[in-house]
This record gives C-alpha cells, structure tokens and sequence, in this order.
C-alpha cells in the first residue's frame, strides 16, 4: 500500500511536471501521452480506494480498518491535488483546437472521457477554488457519510430479547409471523427516533454542503449536478416523476388493497409492505442452488451473458462477499474495477428468495461491468440511470425464470405478487424518494430542517405513494434515514425508477420479439453504456425515453402483472 500510494503521488506529480500550463501548445501525440498518463494514474487510484473501501465496509465496527480507509482517502485526495489542472485546460480550449486534438484517430478513442469532461466546464471554478474544494472534501460531505456509516453500523436492534444489526432487523421485516414483523418495524422506527438528532444533524450538514457547492458552481437547481452526469435533461426525468406520480392509484392502490385481502386486515401496516403471503411456501434457497437458478436464467436469456457471469463463481476466486456478519454494512452492491482486475459483489445472503433475485441484481452490475470496461478505463464512466438497467434486466429474466417452472396458482401469485412487490419499491417508491429529497434540498435553503420537518416530508410523500390501504403513521414515521441514498448520494434514487421503467419497456419489446437478436444488441448496449447517451442506446429498440408513452409502457408491465394476480386470486377463491 506505502508503495502504491508512493507511485499514485508521483504520478500525479509527474503529469503536472510535464503538462501543467501547456495543454493548449500539445501536439495530438503529446496530447495523447498526457492521456495515457492519466489514465495509468486513475487505474492505480481505484486499485488503492477500492481495496480500503471494501477492507472498510466488511468490518465496519473494526476501527483500525475505518481509520485506514479515511487515511487512505486522505492520503490520495492530497496526492491528486497536482492533478486538477488538468480538466481545467482540457476545458479552456477552444471548440477549434478541441475538435483538432479529435481529428486524430488515436486522441478519438478517448472522445468520451473528453466531451464528459467539457460537458462541466459551465460549472467549473478556478483552480485554486478546486484545489480547496478538493481539501475540505475529506472534512466535510465524506467526513459526514462516514460517521452516517460508523453510527448506522453500531446501532443495535432487539427483538424478543435477541439483538439484530441493520442489516439483519431488515430480513425480519419478511418474516411469517406477523408479530415478529411488526416488533421488528417498531423496533426499527423506535432506533431511528433514538437517533433522530444526530440523524438529522448529519442530513442537515451533507444537504448544505452540497448547497455551498452548487451555488459557488452556479447550478440552478439541486437536482441539476446529478442531471448533467446521468446526461438526463429535465424533461425526461418530469415525464418520468409526473408519470409515475399519476400511476400511484393504478398501481400501488390495487396491489395494497389486494395485498391486504391476503394477509387478512383492511389496511397493511407500513412493515407489512413486504411481507411474505400467509399461504405462500416458506422455501429457503442454498447457495448453490441459487447461483444455478441465476446462471439457467443468464444462460435461457445469452449463453454470452452466463459466460460472462461464470468467472464470479469459479473455485480459487473471491470475488464475492455473500453472507451477513455483525460489523458489515446492509445491503448489497457491485464494485468496479479496471480491465485489469475485476468487479467485487458484496450481498447479505441468507437464503430467502428475495436473496436469489438480489444475486441476479448484483451479478447484473458484475457482468455490465466486465463488458463496458472494454471501452477504456478513462472512458468507462456510466450514469446511474443505466448502471441499473444491467442489474433490473438480470433480476427480471431470473424471475421469468422462477416464474416458468411454477403451474401451482397459488405458487404462482405468490412469486407475481413478490416481484410486483419489488417493482412498486423500485419504480414507484424510489420517485416518492426522489420527491423526498427534492423537498428537504429546497427547504433546506431557508435554514436547517428538524426532525420533525422531516418526519413530516417522509410521511406526506409515503401516504401519497402508497395509498389508502397502508397504513404510514407514528411508528413508522422515523425511519426516513435507512434510505443510505439520501446520505451517500443525493438524487441517486430516480436512477432506480428510470432503468426500472426502461428496463420494462425493453422487455416488452424482447416479449413482442420483433427485434432481431434482441439479446445480442442488448449486450452491445451494455457494452457502450460509458460512451454513448441512453436515447442514442434505445433507438436499436425503437424506444424514445422523452416520451411519456415510454414511460408508460414501463408502468403498464407493472400493471398487467396486478391484472394476472387479480384473475389468479378469482381463480383460487373459486376453487
């Protein structure tokens, strides 16, 4: 690590030496030097951040390994300092001399990574102000994720006199046994009202420091810097927040009402949402029976995507974390690296199905990111929007797959009802995330919000999501800060509900099969997802994401599965 921190500080040295001040004399040769230079230095960085990232997360009560990963952190943001130039002249050239430099065939290959960096130049600031920026980053928007994390990691949850992590107090919230469920949610909602204050503080602080950031860049709103990297104009994300809004009532309104029929009340509980079907078998899936149903999936879907997936499983690897521990963070993600290494998974796996269909998720990210890294570390730089299309896709043609060995009604309202259970949090639930945090970012400006305020953001935005037949009220009313988005990555969550949605519409179109080997152009997709915009990527599919019909067509695949569980609930009562 001394040594490879030695060599990250060196090289961003070096590029400074050689470059600093003479960007706009290079030649296209010269130029194109000072791009392999960055991008030697940048795979040695993620080399270096993603080892004491994943060291950190894995054990998070373990102080010694969150000390490294913030010392690390400080170590390289210093070293990179010499760096920051670098953009900025990138970005002073002019359109002439730019388009020059890309008049070569060698410099064009790092097209993508360039036309990214000059897409910012409006809301770049001088180097100086960068260069603090830069330092004041590891003390203030980083600094306050990390206590979010260290403090999220130590809470303790006690139900029935047994103590739970975060991580493990969120599976119970899918238990049979409905008053192990609703234990678990008021114990849940209980330890975020314990820690309300400091909650609350630490929201405060990262909202502000974003605010700082945006006006000293001149962004006119606060969901704008996110816009710009997912290259996502207003109008689309509009037509999708006001088409998902108007599909509330036809989607969360009839699946809650039936969902409450089942379970046997008039209303759900807020902890209910998920809750497994009284009726439904309670079947723990094995490890390897889970990675078999993900790769039969993978491979019905393209025999290449299960080729790609294979290597994560191969015996002498370690490429994925799989399952819960005391100290390691909830969740799960995937991690990318460069060509030369390989992505990481990290899960807490424990059997349920919703465990198997999380493995297709993050394996999903773990294979789209082992094929767009083909087009260069520099250039491999997808927006969330379409970082989450790979994962979706994969959960989707898993559950397809579940779905297809099933011909039991019961059997198969169940998993429906599961997956429609999914697809409301993902489409649905991440926009009323979205609304969530649009509120508090612009309430914010007027001076810090308290815990109250937020409470009553977080309850308003639920109730309008999901419904009259959910019950969102004082017991649940304090758990808005387990939304780690919030804090780790403000405007994140509509991702989730575009590639949801996208990811819908796609594969209404592989349904309709009137795309010619649909499989293999949705690869190629993936592939390129770093260097080109995603309507650029759906015309091959003959989709326009600007259009609220696309949108549409997402949300009515959510609809027609609610269609199918209300004919197969007929179709049981009748037996």
């Amino acid at each position: 690590m001394e040594k490879d921190l030695a060599s990250y500080a060196r090289l961003n040295k070096t590029l400074a030496r050689r470059y600093k001040g003479k960007i706009a004399k290079l030649s296209a040769a010269e130029f194109l030097e000072s791009l392999k230079l960055v991008e030697k230095t940048g795979i040695l960085g993620s080399k270096l951040g993603v080892y004491a990232y994943l060291n950190m997360v894995t054990q998070m009560k373990n102080q010694a390994a969150v000390a490294f990963y913030q010392n690390i952190d400080e170590k390289m943001t210093e070293a990179s300092k010499p760096a920051i130039f670098y953009g900025l002249e990138i970005n002073q050239l002019p359109e002439a001399d730019f388009q020059k430099l890309l008049a070569d065939g060698q410099v064009a290959r790092y097209r993508p990574f360039l036309e990214r960096s000059r897409r910012f130049k409006p809301y770049e600031l001088p180097e100086e102000q960068e260069e603090i920026f830069l330092d004041k980053s590891v003390t203030s928007g980083s600094a306050w994720r990390r206590l979010y994390d260290e403090h999220s990691a130590k809470l303790e949850f006690v139900v029935d006199g047994k103590k739970y992590n975060d991580a493990e107090i969120s599976k119970l919230l899918q238990d049979k046994n409905a008053e192990i469920r609703e234990k678990a949610g008021k114990e849940l909602n209980r330890v975020c009202r314990q820690n309300a204050d400091l909650f609350t503080f630490i929201y405060n602080m990262i909202v502000k420091d974003k605010a700082i950031s945006d006006n000293h860049r001149g962004y006119k709103s606060p969901v704008a810097a996110r816009n710009l990297d997912n290259q996502v104009d207003d109008k689309a994300l509009n037509a999708l927040v006001d088409s998902v809004r108007a599909q509330y009532g036809n989607i969360s309104d009839r699946f809650y009402k039936l969902k409450a029929k089942w379970l046997g009340v008039k209303k759900i509980q807020y902890w209910d949402r998920n809750a497994p079907l009284p009726f439904a078998e309670d079947k723990h899936y094995g490890w390897d029976e889970s990675v078999n149903i993900v790769l039969a999936a993978y491979e019905g879907f393209s025999p290449k995507l299960k080729k790609l997936a294979l290597p994560f499983f191969d015996a002498g690897h370690s490429w994925i974390d799989v399952p819960p521990r005391d100290g390691k963070r909830s969740g799960a993600f995937a991690m990318p690296l460069p060509a030369k290494f390989h992505p990481y998974l990290m899960l807490n796996f424990v059997g349920k199905q919703n465990d198997v269909l999380t493995l297709a998720h993050e394996l999903g990210h773990g294979c789209h990111m082992r094929l767009s890294i083909k087009q260069g570390e520099l250039n491999d730089d997808t927006p969330m929007i379409l970082a989450e299309v790979a994962s979706v896709f994969a959960e989707m043609i898993t559950f397809q797959s579940l779905l297809q060995r099933l011909d039991d009604p019961k059997a198969r309202l169940c998993l429906i009802a599961s997956k429609v259970n999914d697809m409301i949090n993902t489409a649905l639930r991440q926009i009323a995330f979205h609304c969530f945090e649009t509120r508090v970012h612009q309430e914010r400006r007027d001076g810090e919000l308290s815990s109250a305020r937020l409470e009553e953001i977080w309850l308003e935005e639920m109730r309008t999501s999901l419904g009259p037949h959910v019950i969102v009220d004082d017991d649940s009313r304090a758990i808005w800060p387990i939304v780690s988005h919030f804090f780790h990555s403000p405007f994140y969550v509509y991702a989730y509900s575009f590639a949801d949605c996208l990811v819908n519409s796609l594969y209404q179109v592989y349904r309709e099969g009137k795309v010619r080997n649909f499989a293999d152009k949705y690869l190629d997709m993936l592939s390129q997802t770093g260097v080109k915009r995603y309507d650029e990527l759906l015309k091959p599919f003959g989709l326009d994401a600007k259009s609220p019909e696309f949108w549409n067509k997402g949300l009515s695949l959510i609809s027609s599965y609610i269609d199918e569980l209300e004919k197969l609930d007929k179709e049981i009562h009748r037996k």
